[in-house]
């Protein structure tokens, strides 16, 4: 529905909104002020026939304001179901002065996130505490660097820098792909698909597309093949089939990946692109499933001060 509010004073669009709003819906009690900027931030607001996007907007004078407002989605807040996570050696892969190397758990975020206006705990901030807790002198929080990161649901090792004198070699590293990144995967073995391909385990193969993000930004971030023309960025992936095992009464297979490039969400499209959409991961066609199931497995490079190769292995759960 689309509501209609006239105003003729001098006031911010958030706070506005914040006084009138409530006298239009039912469920009063749960407007929120991050429920109104959220509101405003996604387009669902204008001024004087304008799409405002600004929650600190002055208006003045006569001013007619227009509210497309879905009363659903409006009050519907998506809980996580995060795990409850704190970092311990054991999930240490590799530290020394400068660096340190975790096994990140699937169902944690990497960096910080708000949901229903609260901060949800994640990997930064539990590295933080490790360090913290090893050096409980120091009187500020101890320095994290997130050099790469993983989506929630992916599990595995990735890097931290300790030192900000670091971070521009290492972030060199990964801008140059002067390293080597290994994931498993589980892909369903029942796809009766004809564009998936024959499957020969042991035997590599590549799948190179240019891609790029195919829905809009107000949906769950999908991505798809697009020309090189249209903007759509190269990438290379190695894919192995290692062997056959069953998973939630499912014949799949586990599958090697070796990134060359390191696009978002580049696994996920490349083996859907080919008939085997990970198990778990319905946004790119997989059976439902507890996670996605893809796990970093291995991070090999050299140490940005020594030179040193380091190969970080994170063992896989699945």
């Amino acid at each position: 529905m689309i509501l209609n509010f006239s105003c003729s004073e001098k006031i911010r669009l958030d706070d506005y909104l914040r006084r009138e709003l409530p006298s239009q819906v039912n469920d009063s009690q749960n407007i929120s002020n991050s429920k109104i900027r959220r509101l405003i931030v996604a387009g669902a607001v204008s001024v004087n026939g304008r799409e405002c996007r600004r929650p600190a907007f002055e208006l003045r004078g006569q001013s007619k304001i227009s509210v497309f407002f879905e009363e659903e989605k409006f009050f519907y807040e998506k809980q996580p179901d995060d795990i409850k996570f704190e970092l311990s050696e054991k999930d240490v892969l590799y530290e020394d002065e400068y660096l340190i190397c975790v096994n990140k758990p699937a169902l944690f975020p990497t960096e910080e996130t708000i949901v229903g206006g609260e901060k949800r705990d994640n990997l930064h901030d539990a590295v933080v505490r490790y360090l913290w807790a090893k050096n409980p002198s120091l009187r500020n929080p101890p320095y994290a660097g997130i050099m790469h990161r993983l989506d929630r649901e992916t599990s595995g090792v990735i890097l931290f820098t300790k030192q900000r004198s670091v971070n521009k070699p290492v972030q060199k590293m990964f801008e140059d792909h002067d390293f080597k990144k290994v994931y498993y995967a589980l892909v369903s073995a029942e796809n009766s698909e004809k564009k998936a391909r024959k499957v020969k385990l042991n035997e590599s193969f590549v799948v190179e597309k240019y891609m790029n993000r195919i829905t809009p930004k107000s949906q769950a971030g999908k991505w798809g093949e697009v020309s090189e023309l249209k903007g759509g960025l190269y990438s290379k992936t190695v894919f192995t089939f290692l062997e056959e095992r069953f998973f939630e009464g499912k014949k799949c297979f586990l599958v090697e990946a070796n990134l060359f490039t390191g696009r978002t969400h580049q696994i996920r499209f490349h083996l859907s692109s080919i008939g085997f959409p990970i198990a778990g991961d319905t946004l790119y066609g997989g059976f439902s499933s507890k996670r996605v199931m893809l796990h970093a497995c291995k991070l090999e490079f050299k140490h940005p001060l020594s030179g040193e190769k380091l190969s970080v292995l994170a063992d896989c759960n699945f």
